[in-house]
Parts: C-alpha cells; sequence; structure tokens
C-alpha cells in the first residue's frame, strides 16, 4: 500500500514537472515570434494615442484654423477678404487647413466595423504619406475653378490629380467659382482633398448674364440655328456665359485680385507624370506669361467673324500689338485671315497682372461690345490664344511639354522616353496628341525655331 502510494507520488511530480516545461516552452518561443515585441507596442500606441487617431486628426490638426482660412463650410467671400495671400504664399499652407479634412474619418464608434487609416486627413498634414514639402518661398499664386455644385466629384477627381502629382509638395491655394452659393457638401469635400487653401466666390451677376447692348430675340435665334445644324454647345446659354466669364472677368473677381499668378483646372482632368519644381516659380523667372500643354484647330462654325472682330482691334489699338508676336502661329497669310489654332484653355498657368493690363482689358471689351459671345458662339480659348499670341512677346508663351495632361478628348503625354520614365509618367505615349494632324503645336515648335523633340516621329 506504501509502495502504491509513493508510486502515484513520482507520477503526479512528473506530471507538475511536464506542464511547468510546457509553459516555459511556450513563452520562448511567443518571444522568438519576428514581430512580436511590435504587436505588443504598436497597440500600446493605439490605446495612447486615444480617440485622435482614429478620427484621423493630429495634434496639430487641431490647431489649423487661423486668422487666414477660410472653414469649409462658410462663404469665404466675406471672410477671405480680410486674408492675405501674399503673405501666405511665402510658407508652406499645410496649417491652412479645413476642420473638415477629418469629416470623411471613421469616428470613435465606427472601429468595429471600419477600420481606422491612421493617414486620413489633409495630404500635406504632419501624419501625411507624401507630405514632402518642397523648401523655398511660394509664389503669390493659386489654382482656379469654375465649378457648379454638381461638379463636386469630377472636380474631387481632379483636386486628387493636382495634389499627388505636385501640390502636396507646395500647398498652394484653391479659389473655386460659381453662379450661384457653393453648398455643404462641395465646400467639405473640397476642403478636405486640398493641402492649401479653399476659398469660395460667388460670381457678380453682372458678369454672369446677357450685357444690355445684346440683342435678347437675334441671341435666340443664333441658338436655335445652331441647334439645327447640330454645333456643340450651340443652343447653350450657359455655356455662351462660361466662355464670357471665362475671357474677361474671372481674374477681375475680389478673390482672384489678391493673386499675381493662376493654375486654371477643369473637372475630370489627369495628370500623368510627376511635376517636381515650382511652375509659377518657372514662369516668373523665366519672363513668360502663358503656357499650354494641348493646341489645335477652333471649330470655324463657332467663330466665323472673331477674326474680323480681332482685326477691328488691332487697327484701333495698334500700340498694344507686341514687335516680336506671333501671328504666324494664327495666320498663315500675315494676318489677312485666321487659321483657327490655338491653345486649348482648359489648362493655363498664366500671369494675372497681363490679364488686367489695358492692352488685354481693351481686347476684351472691343471682343464683348461685337457681340460675337452670344450671336455666335466665341470661345474663350481662342479668344485667349489671339491675345497671348498677339499683345505678348512671343517668347513670353511656353508650352509645358513635361506636363502629361489629359481632358476628354485630348491627351499630352510628354515626347520622349527618358523624360516619361524620370517623371514616373504613365501615360500611353501612343495617345499623344502633339503630333496629330490636328494639333497647332509643330507649328509653335517651328515658329520659336524650336527642336521638335526626339522621338517625336513616332507619335505622329
Amino acid at each position: 500500500m506504501a509502495g502504491s502510494t509513493r508510486y502515484m507520488r513520482y507520477i503526479l511530480i512528473a506530471f507538475v514537472a511536464l506542464v511547468v516545461i510546457f509553459f516555459i516552452s511556450a513563452s520562448s518561443s511567443e518571444s522568438r515570434v519576428p514581430g512580436a515585441d511590435r504587436v505588443h507596442s504598436a497597440t500600446e500606441m493605439l490605446k495612447g494615442q486615444g480617440n485622435s487617431l482614429w478620427k484621423g486628426a493630429s495634434s496639430s490638426s487641431a490647431t489649423s484654423s487661423d486668422a487666414g482660412t477660410v472653414p469649409a463650410g462658410k462663404d469665404s467671400l466675406a471672410s477671405d477678404a480680410k486674408s492675405s495671400p501674399a503673405a501666405d504664399a511665402v510658407k508652406p499652407a499645410a496649417s491652412h487647413h479645413s476642420s473638415a479634412s477629418s469629416a470623411a474619418a471613421p469616428h470613435a464608434s465606427d472601429h468595429s466595423t471600419t477600420s481606422p487609416n491612421p493617414y486620413s486627413g489633409s495630404l500635406g498634414g504632419q501624419n501625411s504619406l507624401t507630405s514632402d514639402t518642397a523648401p523655398g518661398p511660394r509664389m503669390n499664386a493659386t489654382f482656379v475653378t469654375l465649378a457648379r455644385n454638381s461638379d463636386v466629384w469630377e472636380i474631387s477627381r481632379s483636386i486628387r490629380q493636382v495634389e499627388d502629382r505636385f501640390n502636396h509638395r507646395y500647398h498652394y491655394d484653391w479659389v473655386f467659382l460659381n453662379d450661384a452659393d457653393f453648398d455643404e457638401t462641395f465646400k467639405s469635400v473640397t476642403g478636405a482633398l486640398t493641402s492649401g487653401r479653399t476659398r469660395y466666390g460667388k460670381i457678380d451677376k453682372e458678369h454672369w448674364g446677357f450685357p444690355e447692348f445684346i440683342d435678347q430675340d437675334k441671341a435666340a435665334k443664333v441658338r436655335e440655328d445652331m441647334h439645327e445644324r447640330k454645333i456643340i454647345y450651340g443652343d447653350s446659354i450657359s455655356y455662351r456665359h462660361m466662355c464670357r466669364y471665362e475671357s474677361g472677368f474671372f481674374f477681375r473677381h475680389p478673390l482672384m485680385m489678391e493673386y499675381e499668378w493662376y493654375w486654371r483646372v477643369e473637372p475630370s482632368i489627369e495628370l500623368f507624370c510627376d511635376i517636381n519644381y515650382d511652375t509659377f516659380q518657372f514662369m516668373a523667372e523665366n519672363n513668360k506669361k502663358y503656357s499650354f500643354v494641348l493646341s489645335l484647330y477652333e471649330y470655324f462654325e463657332t467663330i466665323p467673324t472673331l477674326w474680323d472682330s480681332v482685326k477691328g482691334f488691332m487697327k484701333e489699338h495698334p500700340e498694344h500689338i507686341a514687335k516680336d508676336n506671333s501671328m504666324g502661329f494664327l495666320s498663315d497669310d500675315g494676318g489677312m485671315t485666321y487659321n483657327h489654332c490655338h491653345f486649348w484653355s482648359n489648362f493655363e498657368i498664366g500671369n494675372l497682372d497681363w490679364l488686367r493690363s489695358d492692352a488685354y482689358i481693351d481686347y476684351f471689351n472691343h471682343l464683348d461690345h461685337d457681340g460675337g459671345f452670344f450671336y455666335e458662339r466665341w470661345g474663350d480659348a481662342p479668344v485667349h490664344s489671339i491675345a497671348a499670341a498677339l499683345l505678348l512677346p512671343k517668347d513670353q508663351i511656353h508650352f509645358f511639354n513635361d506636363i502629361a495632361y489629359y481632358h476628354v478628348p485630348f491627351t499630352h503625354c510628354p515626347t520622349g522616353e527618358k523624360t516619361r520614365l524620370e517623371l514616373r509618367c504613365h501615360c500611353n505615349p501612343k495617345d499623344n496628341f502633339d503630333w496629330n494632324g490636328y494639333s497647332c503645336t509643330k507649328r509653335f515648335y517651328e515658329l520659336n525655331k524650336m527642336p521638335l523633340p526626339e522621338g517625336y516621329e513616332k507619335e505622329q
């Protein structure tokens, strides 16, 4: 009996020893799992961040609103009059972010069903994956977009293109203009996507309507005729208001009056390559006043008497015509007729002081009073292009080969494989419109005695 008891005691001791050895082994093996220590530390970090991480906020974003910021969700016309972009433009504008930038991030109560993104929020914020802010001062410049509230998702796509390829390093402002009040959705969405200030302006009714010198009955008959002939936007009143506004008024809006440089951005555009330098600074340092990426021939049926009006202006104001101008881009016979070449103005980087000059204002007023914006369907692209070609020396107009751009239905993809690879382009060179027979870009090269880029023959 005593021997049996002693035997059972040995078995029990052996069992306990095995259990102890097992737990020691399990604990030791866990410590050898790669990343186990980081799992624990990451958990503690998340606990330490509290709700701010889950909401996409950071300690800096809590104090991002300052006197120069226009919070999304407020009309900027009154509050922006007090701000000074000239002062703000000399420093990165990462702090100029709307509080709406955290609106789309999950709340603390949502984390049971939504994965939190610790990098949500502004592109230019301190917690951004792309916060490689470029050093140096900034130009007094802004992006400008004419948009309706219904364009919010199309312009959102454009903003991401511009921010990802360029502005996340420079944080330039963005001015949105509309003939109606912007709604809260438009403001909050666009404000969350931009790394600079967002500013929202309403267009004066005087600048978005029929001027008193226009015969309304005559204009209506023109629209009916163009509709029957199936001319694109031929029967549209709002399109005509847009073309007239872009031709003569956007640069005089109170918000725009505070800037010297602009970059026009349209809804649903694409930028295919990185832009690793300040385009505004490039324009200023190289004495450029106007730039483009695409050029083509205008549809004749929309501008049958535009050149007659231009010739009338040249006769009335010969003092405004630049000596070394680009008439050769516009005309094949020294100015007698217009060949319809123009720069596609849905992309422009330009100088606002030039547009506000006496020369350009006299030019626009002359065209405006001739009535072609309503009696025909003059577009802002030929209007801007003719002005740049005649009022500026030709060396003040620049072609950005390295800015790859798409606006339906045309693509500018940089010519030259080396350029495309260096700039991480994702456009197909076969889609490049530059050397198409309907493009005027080759004419621009020839006029300026510029060597055609290597490899252009393969894209003809």
